[in-house]
């Protein structure tokens, strides 16, 4: 049966019975009004509007004219981003950064995270190994800036590198040590001295230095004259300097110190025949083979102190500052993992052990499976960070090494800001940043849309 509208014609549907519910105007899915629901997502619109989609279309457009925005250039800004060699280099540089930072941060979250699992202080470990990611990338570049240092007695890398190397090898007795340019000894290349004559057993030979530091002879014996032995060479090494230069150079003067350690060669057409070592008291003998030869201090008594690495130089300072950023984030990995990892299923790993599996096996073949959801969010979030890293390599880097370790947020805002302001060439490296960025995005949102289907 049907019913007639106003004007005589029949209307579509069947009619309301009296204990049906009155009719409402359409509703959303989530039994809200559109139009309510436009209402309160405009807020949120504006805001990514605003702050998101204007910038991106301002720089895309900015991108296009030249460095006074008055001039259109085309793609001019984007052939300059590919052959200027600093932009070259922040482009080198961050693919290193893409390819080192985050798998090696992954590895090590990996490995905190399975093997703190085994250890009663799991906790406390867990909270050191996290500590750094509530330090500002500002404050941990201060830090680093510090560690690196060059001095061993203020750079924490290079002390223990230093102490380390010095270990295993004996440092030179004197460094920066040398002979008065008047005396008998001479520079004989390499760092070493030879006396000009040949000397002769029975007449001692005086060795005089200068330039020895007061602390490389605090607590030495006043040095003896040397003493005629028949037969032998003798001599002594001293530091020729009396204190109110009252001494006479080239003699043993009361009071001037002995040089002990000091090794000293006799050389016959460029071969060593005899060697020895001074004694505490800076003399030396030498036996009758030495007669008729020169004797050679050799450059290992004067090399200078082990200086350490220099970590900020032009070669190693992007792995010094990948190293921080591992530092700072390997930790925020190893949480994540340590999450993913309370989630594994216990007999799977029990039941690999009962079939005969080694530890090794299976972590290789279970574990890191069973991971491999939360190894891939957090490889692509610590891309994604690489990607923008900025405040590490301005504040770590010195001037000296700073194009070696320039990446492309740095030269974007050097670009836009720095001496050579050219905001054109500025704007084609944020959107070349913003292209880098969309394929790891892309791969991130697909990753969640099948999680969200299982």
């Amino acid at each position: 049966m049907s019913t007639a509208t106003a004007g005589g014609g029949p209307a579509s549907g069947p009619a309301p019975t009296p204990g049906d519910p009155p009719v409402t105007p359409s509703r959303s899915v989530l039994g809200t009004r559109p139009w309510v629901a436009a209402c309160f997502l405009l807020p949120a619109l504006a805001l990514l509007g605003a702050l998101v989609v204007y910038p991106i279309g301002y720089s895309v457009h900015r991108s296009l004219f030249d460095a006074s925005g008055g001039g259109f250039v085309g793609v001019d800004n984007y052939r300059e981003v590919f052959t200027d060699d600093r932009i070259r280099t922040a482009l080198r540089n961050n693919v290193i950064w893409v390819a080192v930072a985050p798998t090696v941060a992954t590895a090590l979250g990996l490995i905190f995270a399975v093997l703190t699992e085994r250890v009663r202080w799991a906790t406390a470990f867990k909270l050191v190994v996290f500590m750094p990611m509530a330090i500002s990338m500002l404050a941990a570049g201060i830090i680093f800036r510090l560690v690196y240092e060059q001095d061993p007695d203020r750079g924490v890398a290079n002390a223990v590198w230093v102490g380390v190397h010095d270990t295993f090898a004996d440092p030179a007795p004197f460094p920066g040590a040398h002979p008065r340019p008047t005396g008998d000894l001479a520079a004989s290349g390499g760092g070493a001295f030879t006396t000009k004559s040949a000397v002769r057993a029975g007449s001692p030979a005086a060795l005089p230095l200068v330039a020895v530091k007061p602390e490389d002879v605090s607590g030495a014996k006043d040095a003896v004259p040397p003493r005629e032995v028949a037969g032998k060479v003798t001599g002594t090494v001293w530091l020729d300097f009396a204190k109110g230069g009252d001494g006479t150079a080239g003699r043993v003067d009361k009071g001037e110190k002995a040089l002990a350690g000091v090794r000293v060669e006799a050389v016959k057409d460029g071969r060593s025949v005899a060697s020895t070592t001074s004694a505490a008291d800076g003399t030396f003998t030498l036996p009758d083979a030495a007669a008729g030869a020169r004797l050679r201090l050799p450059a290992a008594n004067f090399a200078a102190s082990y200086g350490g690495v220099d970590w900020l130089g032009p070669t190693l300072v992007t792995p010094a500052i990948i190293g921080s950023y591992i530092w700072m984030w390997a930790g925020f990995a190893m949480v994540l993992i340590a999450a993913g990892l309370a989630g594994v299923p216990r007999e799977l790993l029990e039941a690999a052990r009962v079939d005969g599996a080694s530890e090794w096996q299976v972590f290789r073949r279970v574990t890191v499976p069973l991971l491999a959801p939360v190894l891939a969010v957090v490889v692509i979030t610590l891309m994604i960070n690489v990607l923008k890293i900025f405040d590490l390599v301005y504040i770590i880097a010195p001037g000296s090494s700073l194009d070696n370790a320039n990446v492309l947020a740095l030269q974007l805002y050097q670009s836009s800001f720095g001496t050579d302001v050219n905001q054109g060439v500025g704007s084609a490296i944020a959107v070349l940043l913003l292209l880098l960025v969309l394929p790891v995005m892309l791969v991130n949102i697909r990753r969640m849309r099948r999680e969200r289907r299982r």
